[in-house]
């Protein structure tokens, strides 16, 4: 089964700034692939609304999944509901039942569901919400479009609610090898594997450590098989690998 794809669109000035730092984008690329969906592009943009709309709108026909991530929230740069509901050219608007949510959770806290909140309720049209366990205040689905907070604790919990909804493929199998050669002496032979194996995924990632450098070796692929064939003739061209 070919693998479906995905992309994700991280939002917020704050990540941009460096004030904070993502934590979204890796939680989602292992649950993705645990399911057997590619991630293959993320984009980071601020809180700008055409900028959300035209990233938006290229991924959401470009890819068959989209996450979002940030901009849900009761503030005024909390913007991404509308900018989501402008790319799908649709109403937006408090909706009856995000709003009893809402209402559920604050009267058990004795807080009032303030003007403020209820912007946490906007919903654009012909969307479904996406249960949030940790905060109550809900993210939605629209078409292929996925709509999450950015805080990571109800991100996570978000996708935990979205992925019995999706249908995945083969899950990728992954074989590390370290070699203690320069990228420079691997560059070849590493070459000539990865166009022998074209299904399989080969990244070498260097590092040094003690003076010695070296290069780890991941090679993934969906079809184990293929897997093993790319594995012994990286044993063959670099009998040295750990």
């Amino acid at each position: 089964m070919a693998q479906p794809t995905a992309a994700m669109l991280v939002i917020g000035d704050e990540i941009l700034s460096g004030r904070t730092r993502d934590a979204n984008m890796h939680h989602l690329a292992n649950e993705l692939t645990a399911k057997g969906i590619a991630l293959k592009e993320v984009r980071i943009v601020s809180d700008d609304h055409a900028g959300i709309v035209e990233a938006l709108n290229a991924l959401r026909g470009s890819y068959d999944h989209v996450f979002t991530s940030g901009g849900i929230g009761p503030t005024h740069d909390d913007i991404t509901a509308d900018a989501v509901a402008a790319a799908f050219g649709v109403h937006i608007d408090v909706r009856a039942d995000a709003r009893a949510l809402l209402q559920a959770h604050y009267d058990a806290r004795g807080q009032e569901l303030n003007e403020a909140r209820l912007r946490m309720a906007r919903i654009p049209d012909g969307a479904a919400l996406i249960d949030n366990p940790v905060s109550t205040a809900p993210g939605f689905q629209i078409e292929n479009v996925y709509v999450m907070a950015g805080v990571p604790s109800v991100f996570q919990a978000m996708v935990a609610s979205v992925m019995p909804r999706l249908t995945g493929g083969a899950p990728l199998i992954s074989h590390s090898i370290r070699l203690e050669m320069g990228e420079g002496d691997i560059a070849g032979p590493l070459g000539e594997i990865a166009a022998q194996f074209p299904d399989v995924s080969i990244g070498s990632y260097p590092y040094q450590l003690n003076g010695v450098y070296g290069a780890n070796i991941v090679l993934r692929s969906a079809d184990a098989g293929m897997l093993q064939r790319a594995i012994a003739e990286m044993a063959r061209a670099f009998p040295h690998g750990v």
